[in-house]
């Protein structure tokens, strides 16, 4: 038997009632290391939300379906529902806290990511619940296509679920971020 085996735990202790297994990992989000051992069943949402206070990233479906949890690991674009902690272990991970630049004001200021700054101008947030999910897919696009069309833009936010605006004023932001970051040489 392996140490790992529940028979080995304790005779009357079931799979069940086995401690989950834990695992220690080192995952790069935002371009710093963070190091934790954690089950090994923990998903990416859940460690960067609860181990490490990033809630930009946010759970609205635990299925895949909303969008909202989206991040990039290793540059693509990964609903963090879908993938487990130990899957990033060695990776890099982009939230969209990692979307703002450091300025040159005081500690912690930051300035807006020019899809951050579009979104704010074009009133492409209400609730704001999806728009963490919204800006990582919207990324994902403009760093592989930067002059989409409508479609798509459409077709690149398509797994993200917005229930308050009618993504017309998303899809314009996208738009004003795409001819923004040509001419800044932002990819």
């Amino acid at each position: 038997m392996s140490e790992r085996d529940p028979a080995a735990l304790s005779p009357s202790v079931s799979a069940a009632e086995a401690p989950a297994e834990r695992l220690t990992i080192t995952v790069w989000v935002n371009g710093q290391a963070y190091t934790r051992t954690v089950p090994a069943r923990l998903l990416l949402v859940d460690f960067l939300r609860n181990e490490l206070g990033l809630t930009g990233t946010h759970i609205g479906c635990d299925t895949s379906t909303c969008g909202a949890c989206t991040v990039h690991v290793d540059g693509r674009s990964v609903k963090a529902c879908t993938m487990f902690a130990v899957q990033a272990d060695g990776r890099a991970v982009r939230t969209v806290e990692g979307l703002a630049h450091p300025t040159e004001g005081g500690p912690g200021e930051r300035e807006l990511h020019p899809l951050q700054q579009a979104f704010h101008e074009a009133h492409a947030l209400q609730c704001g619940y999806c728009t963490p999910g919204m800006l990582m897919s919207a990324l994902y696009l403009l760093e592989h296509n930067p002059n989409p069309t409508r479609d798509e833009i459409k077709r690149a936010i398509a797994g993200n679920l917005c229930r308050c605006t009618g993504y017309h004023f998303i899809i314009d932001a996208i738009e004003l971020a795409a001819a923004r970051m040509r001419q800044q040489g932002d990819r």
